[in-house]
């Protein structure tokens, strides 16, 4: 081979060899370490990061308050459930500068109320909005044989009269939301940051919009990041007081159930259940079973995995009523806690519903508290406030001191700790109280089928069947 080649080539790639096993190692395992200057050049680029991140998160906010635009309304809703969307159709209604603030532009699926009783609806009707949102429900009524039935252990006590409206949380919060006027602005945004005084209240939202107003109704429900702000805490009074369980049923074999709707009562204490509730959505008789129970239980596994044979395990003559049955769709579980809160007669801020404190979903009161609530300060306190300076602390005191307010929030606490006794308490005062109950209810089913009870006398205002019922609830 002519020499110029081989001067030519270039020679190979150094390569290091393992002393022990002679292979070749990549060259870049023999580098040179980084001398101390480099390692001091590193370290100082790395905390010049740091110290930039830190930096821009303390600036962060300030930056959004400069580039921010204020809006400036009377009352700034923040919260978009039934309580602020209610709150929201009310005040857009009357005039009232107010917004909606809640990062959902849908309200998503949620487990909470499912149906209104009469009770509830009557005082929907004093917001005003009863006659557009009753046609989104399902009336018992109007379905199968229009009775609810009412049963304990496999007997029936009673066919009454329906009365309950049945519809899921998720669609009664939206049609309430399509009742709030256009003079309403819907922010789609959370509320990051929250000032209150005597005069003027501060928010911050999650987009950079800066919110200036005279009054913040505080309607979010659960959520206690803004009240923690403010100073207002979350006191629970009963921890997993009670949990529902939500799932549709449908008889297994082809037909339809005989009753629009049914209450079936267990027998006994040992059950830890205060009852189970059929009622029709839409197509669908829709189950909620209400239960006093530790989330660990295991019959929430058992329900999961094999729902008709526990539901069965837990009420065996029920299948007397419904015949053999299947669950269909999916099963939801909440549990409830009772809170109140402390520290929330403030100026500039008022809570309603669920933000001030919960019910017993078991004691079917949350929704005529809602409503309650919403109504004395839609159409009472709100336009007082307004119409005079200032948004001080006494003038919000009147909202938590409103007696309808104030009897409505104590005969609903009374009675979620009631039922939840009258349903697991084993002592000889509860089991009379028990006893006496359902002896009522017989009495007044067979009062009704005799005739001595007209079926329209169900929900008379007066008279000795009334007077009956009353000492039944009462018991």
């Amino acid at each position: 081979m002519p020499a110029d080649i081989h001067q030519n080539k270039r020679p190979p790639p150094k390569t290091a060899r393992n002393s022990t096993k002679g292979l070749p190692l990549p060259a870049s395992r023999f580098q040179a370490p980084p001398s101390s200057g480099q390692l001091a050049v590193r370290a100082c680029s790395s905390i010049s990061r740091v110290w930039l991140f830190e930096i821009f998160d303390w600036l962060w906010p300030g930056i959004l308050l400069m580039r921010s635009v204020t809006t400036d309304t009377d009352v700034a809703i923040i919260g978009g459930g039934l309580a602020g969307s209610t709150a929201a159709a009310m005040l857009g209604r009357a005039g009232v500068r107010a917004m909606l603030i809640d990062p959902h532009p849908t309200y998503p699926p949620d487990l909470r109320c499912e149906k209104l009783d009469d009770g509830q609806v009557s005082i929907l009707r004093k917001t005003g909005l009863a006659d557009e949102i009753l046609p989104t429900a399902t009336f018992d009524g109007d379905m199968r044989d229009g009775k609810a039935w009412v049963a304990r252990s496999g007997y029936l006590l009673d066919k009454r009269p329906g009365g309950q409206h049945g519809i899921l949380y998720d669609d009664l919060v939206n049609a309430m939301r399509a009742t709030i006027p256009p003079s309403v602005p819907f922010t789609i945004a959370k509320a990051t940051g929250i000032s209150v005084g005597d005069d003027r209240q501060e928010l911050l939202l999650s987009n950079g919009t800066k919110i200036s107003a005279r009054l913040i109704v505080l309607a979010q429900g659960l959520g206690v990041a803004l009240k923690d702000q403010i100073g207002i805490k979350r006191i629970v009074t009963s921890p997993c007081h009670s949990i529902t369980v939500a799932f549709d049923i449908k008889p297994r074999h082809a037909g339809v159930f005989d009753f629009a709707a049914l209450t079936y009562y267990p027998e006994h204490t040992t059950d830890r259940m205060a009852y189970l509730t059929l009622f029709p959505i839409r197509t669908s008789m829709r189950a909620n079973l209400m239960v006093y129970r530790n989330m660990d239980d295991p019959l929430f596994r058992d329900i999961r995995h094999d729902p008709e044979r526990s539901l069965f395990a837990l009420m065996p003559n029920l299948r007397r009523l419904t015949g053999d049955i299947e669950v269909v769709g999916p099963i939801k579980i909440r549990p409830a806690d009772l809170y109140i809160s402390k520290g929330h007669r403030q100026a500039g801020v008022v809570l309603v519903g669920d933000a001030f404190a919960t019910s017993c979903p078991a004691a079917g009161t949350g929704t005529g508290k809602v409503f309650n609530d919403v109504e004395r300060l839609c159409n009472t306190h709100i336009p007082n406030w307004l119409a005079s300076p200032g948004m001080t602390a006494d003038k919000i005191a009147q909202f938590y001191d409103d007696p309808l307010k104030r009897s409505y929030d104590d005969a609903s606490s009374s009675f979620a700790y009631q039922l939840r006794s009258l349903s697991i308490d084993d002592s000889f005062n509860w089991n009379l109280k028990r006893n006496l109950r359902f002896i009522v209810r017989g009495a007044i089913g067979a009062a009704r089928r005799v005739g001595m009870i007209a079926l329209a006398d169900h929900f008379a205002s007066e008279g000795w069947a009334q007077r009956l019922r009353d000492l039944a609830n009462r018991a």
